[in-house]
Formats: structure tokens, C-alpha cells, sequence
């Protein structure tokens, strides 16, 4: 074929082939039309089809974010709150505690005050009464026997005042020897008194309720020793029985 054989031949029209593309069926080689779908075709060109020509999401799946972040915040701001609340009632907890601790600290120093007057109370009787006592004794014309009446009302007043505190004396006197509340001074010999029981008392203990103020100093008895001429007696005995 001639160049002006070439020349005159007419071209393909402009418009079937816009209207090819517009249907989506671009014309592949050799003009055939193209089956692949624009999907197919994005893929195939490493293009996400979720994502629009301008590079962005969909408008559904970002106000779905925006819905999940705002309830996000929303917890968060519930959680905040609560643990506020949580703390000033632990705040105050403490304060209330530690006003209790101060104030049972009070009530035992008060109640320990009022216990310390009244013994103070009782025994500044039995002062005056020892005062006077003192006194009467030192004066000219004392009587014995109204010295002894005296001492006798003041040890009696005494042991009022020890009574009204629950105080009482242990005076352990015949007893059996209990090392919690008496205190041995020595072991002597007895003939009469069981061993280990208490033979007589150096100086009377006292315990306050079930607490000891102070124990009971005693002198403990013990067996007898037997003497020498007891044993030689018992073998001489013994040796005559045998002959």
C-alpha cells in the first residue's frame, strides 16, 4: 500500500471510543473490549477500592471512629470520677479513724485521772489520821492505849480505801507454797507444818484484781532431818532383831 493509500484510509471515531470508555469497557489490544471489573482493576494496581480517588475512607467508617473514641472518652471520664470518689472516701476514713484513736487516747487518760483522785481522796484521810496520830504521841500527857485505838482506826481506814480499788493482801499463812505469788525467803525445818507449805510470813503481798502488785515473802517448811543417834538407834535395833 502507497503512502497516499495510508493517508486516505479514515481513523477510528473519537466518540465510539469514548463511548467505550464510559461504559467501562476500555478497548484492550487490538481493540477487544475489557471484561475486567474497576474493582478487579484497582486491585490488580495495588489500589484499595475501600478507599476513594481522593485517598480517603468512607464517610460511614469514620463516623463509626469517631462514635468509638467519644465513648472511650466518656469511660474514661466515668472511671476518673470514680476513682475521686473512691479516694475522698478513703480521705475520709482515715480521718475518722485517727479522730477515734485520739479520742479513746483522751478517754483512757481521763478515766486513768479520775481513778489516781479518788485513791488521792482516800488516802488523804489516812494521812490526817497518821498526822494526828504523830501529834498525840508526841505530846506530855500521851495515853498508850489511845495511841494503839488511833493507829488501829487509821489501818482500818486504810484498808477501806484499798478495798474500794479492789486491792487486797495475800497472806498466805498455812498455805501450800505457789511460787506465782509468793516469794521464798528460806526453808526451815518443822516438825508440824507440811513440807512445802508456807511456815510463816516475812511481809504480806497484794494483788490488784487479778494482777500482782507484789508477792508475799514467806518462810517455807521443810521435812526434818533425822539426827545421828536416831540412825544409830534404828541400826542397833535392827542388829539385835537379827541375833
Amino acid at each position: 500500500m502507497s503512502e497516499e493509500d495510508k493517508r486516505a484510509q479514515p481513523e477510528s471515531d473519537p466518540a465510539a471510543r469514548a463511548e467505550g470508555q464510559s461504559n467501562g469497557q476500555p478497548a484492550g489490544a487490538g481493540g477487544q473490549p475489557n471484561d475486567e471489573s474497576p474493582s478487579d482493576a484497582a486491585r490488580a494496581a495495588g489500589i484499595d477500592p475501600a478507599v476513594d480517588e481522593a485517598g480517603e475512607a468512607p464517610e460511614a467508617e469514620v463516623v463509626a471512629d469517631v462514635g468509638e473514641i467519644e465513648t472511650l472518652r466518656n469511660a474514661l471520664s466515668e472511671a476518673e470520677a470514680r476513682a475521686e470518689e473512691n479516694w475522698n472516701q478513703f480521705l475520709r476514713a482515715r480521718a475518722e479513724m485517727e479522730n477515734q484513736r485520739r479520742r479513746a487516747e483522751k478517754d483512757v487518760a481521763s478515766a486513768r485521772q479520775q481513778s489516781l483522785e479518788k485513791l488521792a481522796g482516800e488516802l488523804l484521810a489516812v494521812k490526817d489520821s497518821l498526822e494526828m496520830g504523830v501529834q498525840a504521841a508526841r505530846s506530855e500527857s500521851a495515853d498508850v492505849e489511845k495511841l494503839a485505838e488511833g493507829s488501829e482506826l487509821t489501818l482500818r481506814m486504810f484498808e477501806q480505801a484499798l478495798d474500794k480499788f479492789n486491792i487486797e493482801a495475800v497472806s498466805p499463812q498455812g498455805e501450800r507454797f505457789d511460787p506465782a505469788v509468793h516469794e521464798a525467803m528460806a526453808a526451815q525445818e518443822s516438825s508440824e507444818a507440811e513440807p512445802n507449805t508456807v511456815l510463816s510470813v516475812v511481809q504480806k503481798g497484794y494483788r490488784l484484781g487479778e494482777r500482782l502488785l507484789r508477792p508475799a515473802m514467806v518462810i517455807v517448811a521443810k521435812a526434818p532431818a533425822q539426827s545421828g543417834g536416831d540412825h544409830a538407834d534404828a541400826d542397833k535395833g535392827e542388829g539385835n532383831e537379827g541375833g
